[in-house]
Formats: C-alpha cells, sequence, structure tokens
C-alpha cells in the first residue's frame, strides 16, 4: 500500500494556495479543472517528497463547510521549527500551538485546517520568545 495524497475542501482557492504555497512552502503539482462538474483539484507536494501530496478540492459554486477540525491534521516535516512559524506568524498565520518544546507545532489554514509542524531530527532547544507563549487549545 502507498499513501498516495490527502483531499482537503477549501472555500477560497486563492486563499488557500497563498497559505499552503507561498507561506508553507508546498509546490503545486498537477491541477484539474472540471467545467461540466463546476471544480478544480489542484495538488500540492513538499519538494523533499513531491509524491506525499495534498489535494485541494474546490468547487465553484459556493458551499459552507463548518468544522475544518472534523478532518484531523496534516503533518509535514521542517527544518527549523523556529523560524518557519515565525515566518508564517509573521505572515498573518493563526499559530494554534506554538513551538515552545522546538519539536511540534500546530497552524491553521484559512478554511481551518490544522496543520502539524514537526521539527526534522528531533528537537531544537527551547527558544524565546516561543518556550513561554500559551497555547490557544485550539488543536
Amino acid at each position: 500500500m502507498k499513501f498516495l495524497h490527502t483531499m482537503v475542501r477549501v472555500t477560497d482557492l486563492d486563499a488557500s494556495l497563498d497559505f499552503y504555497c507561498n507561506k508553507l512552502g508546498l509546490i503545486e503539482q498537477d491541477r484539474y479543472d472540471s467545467e461540466e462538474g463546476r471544480f478544480s483539484l489542484i495538488f500540492l507536494g513538499a519538494a523533499e517528497n513531491p509524491e506525499s501530496q495534498i489535494e485541494l478540492t474546490h468547487n465553484w459554486d459556493p458551499e459552507p463547510y463548518n468544522g475544518g477540525r472534523n478532518f484531523g491534521h496534516l503533518a509535514y516535516e521542517v527544518d527549523d521549527i523556529y523560524a518557519l512559524c515565525q515566518s508564517l506568524k509573521d505572515s498573518g498565520v493563526t499559530i494554534n500551538r506554538p513551538p515552545r518544546d522546538g519539536h511540534m507545532a500546530f497552524v491553521r489554514s484559512p478554511d481551518g485546517i490544522s496543520v502539524e509542524l514537526l521539527q526534522k531530527d528531533g528537537s531544537l532547544p527551547a527558544q524565546e520568545p516561543w518556550a513561554s507563549m500559551e497555547n490557544t487549545g485550539e488543536w
């Protein structure tokens, strides 16, 4: 068995692509637009392992999606959890669980999906201001 992708429904494609590509650093691998079905599928992957993908599904006709938390979360291994979280925070991304321990953080996508960030090769030493930050408890 081989993992192929995880699908996440998105309401604002531009905001989602900005989050996943520009802020998180994923790369668009493939795109399929269906005029007849009125939807787009965009497949994104990390440069280090493009075969493990996330599929953004965007239905062209507005449709309410509640409870992004019902999905669970996506998880990515990162080279420097502190630098990435600072960059995301500076870009206006919500940090639900800061990387206080130098190992794990959770951030939120525009559609309320939790994204877990795990430090590559173990944990970095605790670092301020992250070490003393509170959780929002939303992950």
